[in-house]
Parts: structure tokens; C-alpha cells; sequence
């Protein structure tokens, strides 16, 4: 099944929201939530944890320009790698997230397969 393009643009568009969300509210947060899940996961380094955070924060931020500017198989394809390493990084650090009821980490998921569409429809 092949989406109309009209279908294709909101699911790409709704993944630029997404990551750049994401990326925005990734830093926004750097003193408070960002921080304190890689302290309390075990990097009490505050400059590593700020570290690690920006680094992620400027890959989302990355991507998600990718994806609105020049979208292609390789940018769908990247987006989801990162979000992979992310997702058994969080796992790893922090397993309770999978039960969080917000769903951080099983929003991936369905996150992945509109991915996953993606990059095929542009194959």
C-alpha cells in the first residue's frame, strides 16, 4: 500500500515536529528533567550528562532540519538509527521508562514504522 502524498506530508511533517520538538525541549530542560534522568541513571557528571543531552538535542535538531528540508531514504533511515541507539541507551539507563503512562519509549514504536514507511516511499 503506497500513501497519497497528501497522507506521505503529515506523516513527514509530523515527524519534523517531532525531532524538533524534541531537540527544543531537550535543552529547555537541560537544568531540570534532562539532567536528572542521566543523574539518576548514573551519570552524576553534570557536565557529562549536559553534554550527552546537547549532543542529542543537536542530533534531533539535526535530523529533524533534515527531514524538512531535504527528506530522503537515507534522512528516514538515519532518524531512525539515532532513535534506536536512544532507545536501548534509555533502556539500559533507565528501564522503568517503558512503563512511564506518557509512553517515552513506547511511543518508538509507532514512531519507527512511520519511519520505516517513510523511507520506503522514497526509495
Amino acid at each position: 500500500m503506497k500513501l497519497e502524498s497528501t497522507e506521505f506530508e503529515w506523516l513527514r511533517w509530523s515527524l519534523v515536529f517531532v525531532w524538533l520538538a524534541t531537540a527544543g525541549v531537550s535543552v529547555w530542560e537541560l537544568d531540570g528533567q534532562s539532567r536528572a534522568l542521566l543523574v539518576n541513571a548514573g551519570v552524576h557528571n553534570t557536565t557529562w550528562a549536559d553534554g550527552l543531552t546537547v549532543a542529542g538535542a543537536a542530533a534531533d535538531g539535526l535530523l529533524g532540519v533534515a527531514m524538512a528540508w531535504r527528506p530522503s531514504r537515507v534522512v528516514y533511515l538515519a532518524a531512525l538509527a539515532l532513535m534506536l541507539v536512544m532507545t536501548v541507551a534509555a533502556t539500559l539507563l533507565a528501564p522503568t521508562l517503558w512503563l512511564h503512562p506518557l509512553g517515552p519509549l513506547t511511543k518508538n514504536v509507532p514512531i519507527a514504522v512511520g519511519l520505516l514507511v517513510l523511507a520506503r516511499q522514497s526509495a
